[in-house]
């Protein structure tokens, strides 16, 4: 349990929110004061933010705009409030569901129809990635989200 609380309340710089559009990719990378690169596929954009801090965010966004995934790595766990937006609650249900059933430091696999989180690490070196299902572009298997 400690660590899916560790992981629910502790955390980096915000970045955009799951669900959120485009415009806050520019305001993510001034926040933390890192450097963008984007690589453009046949039906989305991947924006990643290299951070001063050593953390890597690569946020999916659909030729609509929307956000509809994320990915990290980094020393620190992010904040997971920030980098779901209004998915937040619905995560934090589920970790607390799942924290009485699990043991030891195994990462956190939440599968709804709504909302895919999977979360996995140790101090100085935790990754993760969250989706909409249903809005992954046609062309573009949860695999690509990384």
């Amino acid at each position: 349990m400690g660590a899916v609380l560790a992981i629910v309340s502790f955390g980096l710089p915000a970045w955009a929110a799951l669900g959120g559009d485009i415009a806050s990719v520019q305001a993510d990378q001034l926040h933390m004061q890192g450097s963008l690169r984007t690589t453009t596929a046949a039906s989305y954009t991947v924006h990643e933010i290299q951070g001063a801090t050593g953390a890597v965010v690569r946020e999916y966004v659909s030729s609509a705009g929307k956000v509809f995934a994320v990915a990290w790595q980094g020393p620190w766990p992010p904040d997971m409030r920030q980098l779901l937006g209004s998915y937040f609650e619905q995560y934090r249900q589920a970790a607390k569901a799942q924290s009485s059933v699990r043991i030891g430091r195994r990462p956190l696999m939440i599968q709804q129809p709504g909302l895919v989180v999977q979360i996995g690490g140790h101090p100085r070196s935790f990754s993760g990635r969250a989706y909409i299902p249903d809005q992954l572009p046609s062309s573009v298997s949860a695999e690509a989200i990384q």
